[in-house]
């Protein structure tokens, strides 16, 4: 099936220039933006460029400190950090980064509903989805923010499990998943949404473990990667990876490079790489870690560059061009 045009394919080139008969070529970059370092809320933006993992910080920062936001991406276009929690509690607002400028904006649409700790996934060229997390209460709400006008709806359909700490991955063009959660207790369970029908599903196949605020990135097309975060017990490792094609789970034999948790930021240069930043490890430390998963041979390990703050609640999104 095909999920693009001639016109607007997702890059899967690793150069920042990929020159094309008919396109301008376009910069590809993660971007890790917002969270919580040592009690105080955050609102620098730091990027990592696929072509050499270096990060550097922008100029830009979000409207203001933010923690438990989340992140999505229209590629080539534009990436959105939504909700979160700022000085005077959740908030409903959404950030737009303009690719290739990092430009800053804030749109007039909002979040229906003022959410934090909630996953995120994009239909790329199409909409960015804000499910579940909580606000005055768990919430199972998913709402979708139409990129052509930038207008925001809530969908007839809601995850199975009112929860936070959820996380959220998407095949473009076919279906976002999300998985994870917490509400008092943990679960394994793992929804689709069909973006074709914007309906939900949820899969026979479940997480290892019933799991929180871990992360999650795709390689589009072929799976979903569920990295990290906290069961009741303690804080993993491991790395769960859901094949689109058939809706199955297994477990890599590769794991983080320690157990880490609490709202990851993840995003991934899409069928090179899948990337996590920050987070908690034991004895409760922060860290500015980013660890990175190489798709082709699904190894992970730490770059060396680091965030510019050891934090948690963390979002993240990625631009993986488009032409």
């Amino acid at each position: 099936m095909t999920r693009f045009d001639s016109r607007r394919r997702v890059s899967t080139y690793t150069s920042v220039w990929m020159p094309t008969d008919d396109a301008t070529p376009q910069a590809v970059a993660g971007y890790f933006g917002g969270g919580i370092s040592s009690g105080a809320g955050l609102s620098n933006i730091d990027k990592i460029s696929f072509t050499d993992d270096s990060k550097s910080a922008l100029s830009a920062t979000l409207t203001s400190t933010n923690y438990g936001l989340a992140g999505f991406a229209n590629s080539g276009v534009a990436g959105f950090f939504s909700g979160g929690d700022i000085s005077s509690g959740r908030t409903n607002r959404i950030d737009k980064i303009t690719f290739p400028a990092d430009s800053k904006s804030t749109l007039s649409a909002t979040l229906t509903t003022a959410r934090y700790l909630h996953a995120s996934f994009a239909n790329s060229g199409t909409a960015g989805y804000a499910v579940g997390g909580y606000g005055s209460d768990y919430i199972s709400s998913i709402e979708k923010l139409l990129f052509s006008g930038e207008t925001i709806s809530t969908l007839s359909a809601t995850v199975s499990v009112a929860n936070e700490g959820r996380t959220g991955s998407a095949n473009t063009g076919t279906a976002g998943y999300t998985g994870g959660g917490a509400n008092g207790g943990y679960t394994a369970v793992i929804d689709k949404i069909t973006f074709s029908s914007d309906s939900r599903s949820t899969l026979g196949a479940t997480l290892t473990a019933a799991i929180a605020y871990l992360a999650s990135y795709a390689y589009s097309n072929v799976a979903s990667y569920f990295v990290g975060g906290r069961t009741s017990a303690a804080r993993q490792t491991t790395i769960d990876k859901l094949t689109f094609s058939s809706d199955t789970k297994s477990t890599l034999s590769t794991t983080l490079t320690v157990a880490t948790s609490h709202h990851l930021g993840g995003m991934s240069n899409n069928a090179v790489a899948g990337y996590i930043g920050g987070g908690l490890i034991g004895g409760g430390t922060q860290v500015n870690t980013i660890q990175k998963l190489t798709f082709s041979s699904e190894t992970n390990a730490n770059i060396s560059a680091t965030l510019t703050n050891s934090l948690t609640h963390v979002a993240g999104f990625a631009d993986s061009g488009v032409f």
